[in-house]
């Protein structure tokens, strides 16, 4: 099989996540996708069998969701960086209406497989953990995944599920809570 063109391609996931934050994952459809990124439907199909396999695609690999893990120097720095990152994430647009209602579908919708996204961010964020370990700021022992949780957990719960503000100061007022005990 050929390769989609990128450009092609990420016409397509653009309108996918569209269509997710506009509509929900319910009314998300593949003929509504293909209708907006001027493709057929039949070439999605091609691709990806089933809507909860293209929105899974996009969340990887769409632009508007895409993620650099920051390198301040410092763990620290690093981990305020990444906070802001997913504060950002879940309160600015475009990105909190599709990662609050792509994500949230998850939930109701087991064929919706949101693994691939956090296991591609969770590959990037690693290396703030690994540079940190090399610099002598961090134990090996210390578990990457359960800091990540602790810290984008917080984000969610304040953003997401509780509906508050995150002010300007949160990513670092968790991270201090973190590293420096509370």
């Amino acid at each position: 099989m050929t390769r989609m063109a990128p450009r092609k391609q990420q016409e397509i996931f653009d309108a996918t996540l569209r269509l997710v934050a506009e509509k929900g994952y319910d009314g998300l459809t593949v003929e509504g996708v293909a209708e907006r990124s001027g493709v057929n439907k039949t070439t999605i199909y091609r691709w990806w069998p089933s809507k909860a396999a293209l929105l899974g695609a996009a969340l990887v690999e769409a632009d508007v969701l895409g993620f650099e893990a920051p390198d301040t120097g410092s763990l620290r720095g690093d981990l305020v960086a990444l906070v802001a990152g997913v504060r950002r994430l879940l309160t600015e647009p475009p990105s909190a209406s599709v990662a609050v209602a792509a994500l949230g579908a998850a939930v109701r919708h087991p064929e919706l497989d949101v693994r691939p996204f956090f296991a591609d961010r969770f590959a990037r964020e690693r290396e703030i953990f690994d540079r940190a370990v090399r610099r002598g700021e961090l134990k090996e022992s210390v578990d990457p995944m359960l800091v990540l949780d602790l810290l984008a957990g917080a984000v969610w719960m304040r953003a997401v599920f509780r509906g508050l503000p995150v002010p300007d100061d949160f990513p670092a007022e968790a991270v201090s809570a973190l590293l420096d005990g509370i």
